[in-house]
């Protein structure tokens, strides 16, 4: 009766995840194949991004007056020959911040303006289901009008 009862046991364990099956001798394993260990300075390659640096960029039209809605120059004339690309990103930034700024408080007033037409809809005894009703039954006037109509 005892070998039974062993060889389901075994089974039973063949069935279990390895990370919950106990070893002999060991703790419980856990599975970390999403942990990443750091790595140690001695073994990190140095980045050396100075060669793909171009020291000064000339921007475009286009960056020329993101420089300047960003704030990073007062005048067109104060823009230099040539500018730095971080000088260009954090323009971009600056503006991309700005811009999701005044879409909030565009949703925000799109918002306040559709409850205020709505409670005003209401007022005149405007709804969804009563404009619904009314177009069922002009085409069932339209329906009927047309199978009269037919000889």
């Amino acid at each position: 009766m005892w070998a039974r009862a062993d060889e389901a046991v075994k089974l039973l364990g063949r069935n279990i995840p390895s990370v919950l099956r106990m070893t002999k001798g060991t703790e419980l394993k856990t599975s970390r194949r999403l942990c990443i260990k750091p790595q140690e300075e001695s073994q990190l390659q140095p980045r050396s991004r100075s060669h793909l640096r171009v020291p000064g960029h000339k921007p475009t039209h286009w960056e020329k007056r993101f420089l300047l809605w960003a704030g990073h120059f007062k005048k067109a004339e104060d823009i230099p020959e040539t500018v730095s690309i971080e000088t260009i990103r954090a323009a971009k930034t600056t503006l991309r911040v700005k811009f999701s700024y005044v879409m909030i408080v565009l949703t925000i007033l799109g918002c306040i303006d559709m409850v205020i037409r709505g409670k005003q809809a209401v007022k005149r005894h405007e709804s969804l289901t009563s404009m619904n009703l009314e177009k069922k039954a002009q085409w069932r006037e339209e329906a009927t009008q047309s199978t009269s109509a037919k000889p």
